[in-house]
């Protein structure tokens, strides 16, 4: 069992509780470079995506830099060989790291929108659009995520969903048109304990 199995595994109890349920699995492909563009509302996200394509793929997502500040977290993040990325316009990089990563055969998790939405809905950033430019060959799975931010409003128990799906739009012309369509399926939620 590798490192990024065994977080997943750890992480079992957190999905039983949240009855995370996962559509399309079988879309994931077993093998060769692949592209997961998600919505971001919590930052449980990355581990719903994550948990959602695992055991098929493990995914290395573009994530901020800031979170590499916390000495457990950096370990961890580079044990599961994220890769940081530094926001206002810092993140070249980064997309040099995720396309060399791609050209390896791994799998990529984005979140185009760059941050958390807080309830808001906002334009996809460009390194999406350089990414597929860059990899035009590479298949693209959109993840469509709801529930995660009711987490935080623990003591009631949260159900969420991810839902992987092929993109309609074509990839290398529309990101913004990407992230419509996975908003379509989970319009932007603010996290916290409002509500």
């Amino acid at each position: 069992m590798d490192f990024f199995d065994l977080v997943v595994h750890a992480g079992y109890p957190l999905r039983r509780w949240v009855r995370l349920e996962v559509d399309g699995q079988g879309l994931v492909p077993a093998s060769g470079p692949l592209i997961v563009v998600a919505n971001h509302d919590s930052m449980i996200d990355p581990l719903a995506v994550a948990a959602a394509c695992h055991p098929m793929r493990e995914l290395r997502f573009l994530a901020m830099a800031e979170l590499w500040n916390n000495r457990i977290l950096r370990f961890v993040l580079d044990r599961l060989g994220q890769i940081p990325t530094e926001r206002g316009g810092g993140g070249q990089p980064a997309l040099r790291q995720a396309i060399r990563a791609l050209e390896n055969s791994e799998a990529i998790g984005i979140f185009p929108e760059g941050k958390l939405s807080r309830g808001r809905k906002l334009q996809a950033h460009h390194g999406l659009a350089q990414l597929t430019a860059a990899c035009p060959e590479v298949p693209i799975l959109l993840a469509a995520v709801n529930g995660t931010t009711d987490v935080a409003r623990f003591p009631k128990r949260p159900r969420a969903k991810v839902v992987l799906m092929r993109p309609a739009a074509n990839p290398n012309q529309a990101p913004q048109r990407l992230l419509d369509e996975i908003r379509a399926l989970a319009p932007p939620v603010p996290a916290g304990r409002r509500r």
